[in-house]
This record gives C-alpha cells, structure tokens and sequence, in this order.
C-alpha cells in the first residue's frame, strides 16, 4: 500500500493532534484539578458518577471519546527516519591482529586485577570465619586457584549431578573423575563459603547504616557488579535494535528484594532490568532492582529503569529500543525520541495519555487479522487482533506498510496456514524484542547456577553466566568457529589448565609375540629350542617354515623376521 507523503498527511495530523492531544497549560492546569478533586466513589451513595465526576476528567475523557481509531486501509504518514550515529562502530572492540581463546576472552571480564581483589575479600571472609569458631582450614586462595574455582563451577553447569559431594564420590559406575583431579571437595566447598565480593569489615560498616536512606542493600554484590558493567558496555559495541527487558535469578532467599513473577518461568528470584542487542542476546548492560526505586524522578519504576540503562554518551544516538508492556509509556517513548532514540513496545491501555475511549475500536468479536491505529503527533498506537488483541506504541514506524504472517487456523475439522494482514510495529516488536530472550536461553544452557547459602552467591554466579555467555558471543562474531558446548568444554579447560581431550588408553591385550619355548642360559639350545612351524606360512603358502615365537593369546607359532611379518598378517584376519 502506498503511502502518503509527510506534506499530504500533515492536516490529518494536526486535526488528530488538535482533538488528542491537551496543550501544556491545559494539561496541567486539568492535572491540578483532577488531583484535587481525585477520589474513588462509592456506587452506593450515589447511582450517579458521571454527575460527580471531576470537570477535568469530563473534558479528557470527552477528547478522547471524540477520537476515532483508523483501519488499515487509511493512510498513516511515515515518521522521520533517526540518522543513526553510535559512539564506537557497532561490534567487538578488539584489536583484530590478536588471536582470542575463550580463556582470554573471559578474562576481559574477569581480569586478574579482578580476582585479586575477589581473593582478597574471600580470604578476608574466611579469616574473620576461623576467628569466629569455623572448625575447617584455611589457606589463602591465589589467583590461579580462584580461576580453577571457576572452572569447576562451569563444570557442575555442564555435566548435571544431584549434589556437590557426587562430583567427588569415588567407587561408582556414575563416578566423575575430573573435579578430584583440580581440587579436593572440602577445598572447593570451603571457598564457596567465603566466597565475597566486597570486604567484611566495609560491609559491617553499611549494616549499621540499615533502616536509613545511607543503607546500600547491593553493598555485598557492588564491587564486581560495577566492574562486570563496565566491561559489558567496554568491550562491544551494540548495534541499531536494543532490547530492554526483565530477568529472574532464581532465588527464595528471604530479602526484601526478592520479587515474585507469575509471568515468567522463574517466578522467584532477584529481578533485573536488562538491555541487550538484539542481534545476538550480548547483554549489554543491566541493573538489579532492590525492591525500591533508587533513581526515581517521579515518572514511574518502568521509565526509570529504561532511562538508566540508555547511556547517551556511551551508546550514541538513533538506536531503536523495544520492551514490553511494563515499561512502555507515552512519556517514556516522546522522551526517548528528545534523546534521539526511536522506541517501539506494547502498552497497557490504561497507561496515562494513551487513548482509551475512542470510537471504532476493536472487540473481542473483532475478526482475526483486523487493525486499528491512532497517530499522536510522533506516537502511533496500533490494535491488531490475533488469537488476542495486541497493542504496540511506536515512534519508529508506520501503522501499516502491507506486511502480513501466516497462521493455522481450523476449518471444518482441518488444520490450514491463512495470511493476515499485520501492522509494522508488531512485525518489528517480533523481529527485536526476542533479544533478551536469546540472552536468557544462552544463559540457562549451561548456568552456573546451583544452591547456595547465601543470596548474595546467586548473583555472583549470574555474574559468572553473563561474562561466559558474553564471551561466547563475542568470540561467534570474531570466528564463528565454535558451537556453545565446544566453546563453554574449551573454557573450562583453560581455566583449569588442563587438555580438553584425554589421551585414549590403548585397550589391553594378550596379543604380543613370545618365546615358544621357556628362557634359558644354554646357548647351545637357543637356535633350535621352541621352533615349530608358523601356521600363517602353512595355510596361506603351503610352505613349513619353523619360527621360535608365539602369539601369547593365540597360542600358535608365526614367523616376525624382518623379511616376512606373519604375525601382523595372521592378527588383520581376526
């Protein structure tokens, strides 16, 4: 369908605009007296609300009653195409001379600075454990330990057994030799104890902070998150189509910030907002919620979060950003355009500026594949009906450029494909948002994550998924040379200094020459003793040529002479 020009649609534009939109004196001036009067009614005490209801809810409620939804045969301008300027060329920010394994790509993540600062806290943690009474024993972790420590943890995330102590059960047809081979059970469960990210005696300090606004409840996990950020946003550069979206680290810890989420398959965990390129799932950057909104500005949770995860001055401008209904508002998206950045993602409709009332509206006799859409200025908010209505919000497309799917539907007892018309915001949102979603399922292939005493290890594990599954996409950019299992088996290795193939043994065997006839010290006996005719030379050549050796397994006598080999040629047969 064509489409028409900007010029073309600009009246339209500007009556929808005139009849959707309040100017800013009257919208605030309306949002002062709505919240004056704001109250919930009772029905029974009076039947009657529309007669008590605010003069400034009337007169938005009536605007956006006056509007009417378009269908997809009416024409929608196309908005403005964002020139698209990143800060870095898009992709890894890596000299392309150097060769990188995945050890040395983990380590851009967690450098040896990095664990050395891990060791020490862990090591302080552990002292200030033996002084408290903790009948085990302690030696310091180095670096290289630490490393190896990580290279088990990875191991258990590959090869799935039911506790820590089975990966050093010995005796059993399930025995796993390996981890006793990098470091005994209690010295690996000893450093899982300890294991700390900031020093004891800094968060002794923040406990006594707690109850006021001083307290800082990621103070256990700050040090190392801060520095796995930096180096997500460092090391690669995303491309155009970002994802924003949320993540659950399993966990039932009783804190304040574990959250519950019916919607997703963990639905107990520390939830955090991530952003990812949605080219590959590389996680970009993140933040963990807390359970309060530390950055608020008084727009909501869900604008918060997305505003502090776009870093203007690091990323650029023109990216486009999908997300989903948490976080999609009005306001978000038109600020987000102010910055430069399109953005596209499905809404609720009872978010604050949406339209809610206008005529034409879909219903849920709608038939399959209708559509409907209202232009606000930059916004367009788009209905389209598929087994569900679906709404999206976009400042990057139009309603509808022709774009259709296909889907199975059932006529007369038989199942058949059908093509529906689809608006182009929903195509898009299809196509970018599965970002975060390929993040996830990268990470949940072979987590590192497993039960642990205390909340603040989950996340360190989670730390440890994102610098591996971030390795491993960036090394499929640089070679593409290596599926995620070879890479994640390669990694592992490294780590624990080891070879990722073991040497086969060779299969004993009783097959080997010897002597027919027992040792002995007479001389005179040894050219004659033991012979007896080679059986290869009987049956193959017809001839009796006598040999002193012997197969051992075999108990027949063949001929090994540096002229004829009968023992080799009689064992090909076998």
């Amino acid at each position: 369908m064509a489409h028409c020009t900007c010029e073309e649609a600009l009246g339209k534009v500007l009556d929808s605009e005139e009849e959707f939109a309040f100017s800013s004196e009257e919208e605030q001036e309306s949002d002062d007296e709505w919240l004056h009067f704001e109250k919930r009614l009772d029905p029974a005490e009076d039947e009657n609300d529309s007669d008590q209801m605010p003069v400034a809810k009337k007169a938005r409620t009536n605007k956006q009653s006056a509007l009417t939804w378009k269908t997809e045969t009416e024409d929608d301008l196309v908005p403005q195409s964002l020139r698209f300027m990143p800060a870095r060329d898009p992709g890894p920010q890596l000299w392309s001379t150097d060769a990188y394994t995945p050890l040395s790509l983990f380590k851009l993540f967690f450098s040896e600075s990095t664990v050395s600062t891990l060791c020490y806290n862990t090591n302080a943690q552990a002292a200030r454990s033996v002084e408290r009474g903790r009948k085990y024993r302690w030696t310091d972790v180095s670096v290289g330990e630490m490393y190896r420590y990580f290279g088990l943890i990875f191991y258990m995330g590959m090869v799935k057994l039911s506790s820590i102590n089975d990966y050093w059960r010995q005796g059993s047809l399930f025995s796993v030799p390996f981890p006793a081979t990098v470091m005994s059970r209690d010295r690996y469960r000893t450093i899982s104890w300890n294991m700390h990210m900031s020093h004891p005696a800094a968060d002794k300090e923040n406990d006594k902070k707690k109850g006021t606004d001083e307290y800082d409840r990621l103070f256990r996990v700050k040090p190392l998150m801060d520095t796995i950020r930096l180096a997500c946003k460092t090391i690669y550069h995303p491309r155009r189509n970002l994802a924003v979206d949320e993540r659950m680290v399993v966990c039932k810890a009783n804190t304040r910030m574990t959250q519950y989420m019916k919607a997703k398959p963990t639905k107990w965990g520390f939830k955090l907002f991530v952003l990812t390129d949605s080219s590959n799932g590389y996680t970009v950057d993140f933040s963990v919620y807390t359970g309060k909104n530390n950055i608020a500005t008084g727009n909501g949770l869900p604008y918060d979060a997305v505003m502090d995860l776009l870093d203007k001055e690091k990323l650029g401008s023109g990216y486009h950003v999908y997300m989903d209904n948490f976080f999609t508002s009005p306001k978000l998206l038109t600020d987000l355009l102010d910055m430069r950045y399109g953005a596209c993602g499905t809404y609720r409709d009872y978010r604050k500026n949406s339209p809610q009332n206008a005529a034409n509206s879909l219903t849920k006799n709608s038939p399959r594949g209708s559509i409907r859409w209202i232009r606000n200025g930059p916004l367009v908010f788009v209905k389209w009906m598929d087994t569900r209505e679906v709404s999206v919000c976009s400042t990057i497309h139009p309603a509808y450029t022709g774009d259709t799917v296909q889907r199975r539907v059932k006529a007369q007892d038989t199942w058949s494909l059908k093509t529906f018309p689809c608006p182009a915001p929903v195509t898009a949102y299809n196509q970018y948002m599965g970002g975060v979603d390929l993040s996830d399922q990268l990470l949940q292939y072979y987590t590192a994550q497993h039960k642990t005493l205390k909340w603040y290890r989950k996340i360190f594990l989670h730390f440890l998924d994102i610098a591996a599954t971030n390795s491993f996409t960036i090394h499929k950019e640089l070679y593409g040379n290596m599926t995620h299992k070879e890479f994640m088996q390669q990694l592992i290795a490294e780590l624990c200094g080891v070879s990722p193939k073991i040497p086969q043994k060779r299969a004993e065997s009783g097959h080997v020459p010897v002597p027919g006839a027992p040792l002995s010290t007479d001389t005179r006996k040894v050219a004659s003793s033991g012979r007896r005719i080679c059986v290869h030379c009987k049956a193959a050549h017809g001839k009796k040529q006598q040999t002193p050796w012997k197969c051992q397994a075999c108990d027949v006598h063949l001929c090994l002479q540096l002229t004829r080999n009968c023992f080799q040629e009689w064992h090909k047969a076998l």
